[in-house]
């Protein structure tokens, strides 16, 4: 059987940095809380579980005293910080530093424009971790733009202050930007920020060159992985004979030709290992 394992899928730093401080923070033996899933995986979450770690939301953080609560990668609002200091909460920030870099351009961007009534609009996926952090930096006055129908919610007679969420499409964001430039009113002011991380974005080209190359694609990815929805679309439109799938034991059930070239690759948050898996158990197929 051919198969290959795309050697630039896999966690993204920011990522990387997360996993670490956790498995860090688990290797002195103390209680260790993460606020929401550390990455958007459910099999490395339970990794992690294992090792001792308890993965909490943030109604269970805001009811917690005297704790040691782990910060993923995504970023936080600042009334998390708020809740940290008012608990006594021990904070191990993972922010991801692009993700912080964001925060920071957000809130001056807010701060300074007040009195112009300019609007922030961030491209983004409604209710995800790395955008109610965004949306934090505003107070909540911020304007979520997903698709298109979002749009309803701005006012184009006022100036209109564009950023995006760092794991969005590059596509999707210029597409953005034409559609609102087409509808501003000539004296608004319009000003964006390409603020898509390029460890993600770069992974496009990539993902279209492994697509090419094998006859059949398998994409490993959590159910919750903003990344990977978007990764995969790009996939399969390349490759339509692609399949994604969560864990190893979905490829039983893909009924695939196992003579082709088959290709395993995988988000900025699937881990080597999981996709390694997947390819053991293709592996065994053949026997």
């Amino acid at each position: 059987m051919n198969i290959e394992i795309d050697k630039k899928s896999g966690f993204c730093f920011g990522v990387v940095k997360a996993i670490a401080k956790a498995e860090e923070e688990l290797a002195k033996g103390e209680v260790l809380y993460c606020l929401g899933d550390i990455v958007h995986n459910g099999k490395e979450v339970e990794r992690l579980e294992r090792m001792g770690m308890i993965t909490i939301n943030h109604e269970q953080f805001a009811q917690l005293h005297d704790a040691k609560v782990l910060l993923r990668a995504h970023g936080e609002p600042p009334s998390t910080y708020e809740i940290a200091r008012n608990n006594n909460i021990t904070l191990i920030d993972a922010s991801c530093p692009v993700v912080l870099k964001l925060q920071s351009r957000v809130k001056t961007a807010f701060d300074t424009s007040r009195d112009d009534d300019t609007q922030i609009v961030i491209y983004g996926q409604h209710g995800h971790a790395e955008v109610n952090g965004l949306v934090g930096q505003t107070g909540g006055n911020a304007i979520v733009v997903e698709k298109e129908s979002d749009l309803s919610k701005v006012d184009f007679s006022k100036n209109i202050r564009l950023f995006s969420q760092t794991t969005k499409s590059l596509e999707g964001f210029n597409h953005l930007i034409q559609n609102i430039t087409n509808q501003k009113q000539e004296e608004s002011k319009f000003e964006y920020s390409d603020t898509i991380c390029r460890q993600v974005s770069n992974r496009i080209p990539n993902i279209t060159t492994f697509a090419q190359q094998n006859d059949i694609v398998i994409f490993v990815s959590g159910k919750k992985s903003s990344n990977g929805k978007v990764l995969f679309q790009h996939c399969k439109s390349i490759n339509p004979n692609s399949y994604i799938v969560s864990e190893p034991s979905e490829v039983l059930e893909l009924n695939l030709d196992l003579t082709k070239k088959i290709g395993i690759c995988g988000a900025t948050s699937t881990p080597m290992w999981l996709m390694e898996q997947v390819a053991e158990t293709l592996s065994t197929l053949e026997k």
